[in-house]
Order: C-alpha cells, then structure tokens, then sequence
C-alpha cells in the first residue's frame, strides 16, 4: 500500500523563502519513495511524501518550524492510494 503524508505551513507575511529554504532542509529519519515541495501564494508550503507502508504505520515527518516563522501550527493529513486509480 502506497500512504502519502502531506505537510502545509503558512509562513508569516514575507518570510515564504524563508520558510520554503527551512523545509528543504530537514531530513526525514528514513526515505520515502518520494518527495515533493510545493508552494502556494499567501507564503504557504506544501511537501508531500510517500510511503510503502500500511495507513496507520509510524512514519517520519516534518517538525513544526519556529513558532516567529509562521503563522499558526502546521496542517497534517494522511491518505491512501487508491487502486485503479
């Protein structure tokens, strides 16, 4: 079963680069299959990454970044993949 973790952050007003060049650098206990950045405007960031693994498995995630860093605490989800598609 493939799992995708996503990770979502607000950056306060200005401080996007900022916040995107934090995520970047943060390595994960294990690697995933894959990992993406994405980012949004309102100085968000999105990273997504995937997983060989059953939904409920314990696997590695980002932190929270420096509370000055962003504007509220950072949204999580978890999804399956779904066969066919």
């Amino acid at each position: 079963m493939t799992v995708a973790l996503m990770w979502e952050a607000r950056a306060v007003a200005g401080r996007g680069e900022e916040l995107l060049a934090w995520v970047r650098e943060q390595p994960l206990a294990a690697e995933p299959l894959r990992r993406e950045t994405l980012r949004a405007p309102q100085d968000r960031v999105l990273v997504i990454t995937w997983w060989d693994a059953s939904y409920d498995a314990e696997l590695p995630e980002l932190p929270e970044p420096d509370a000055e860093l962003v504007t509220r605490g950072v949204h999580r989800w978890r999804f399956e993949a779904v066969a066919g598609g």
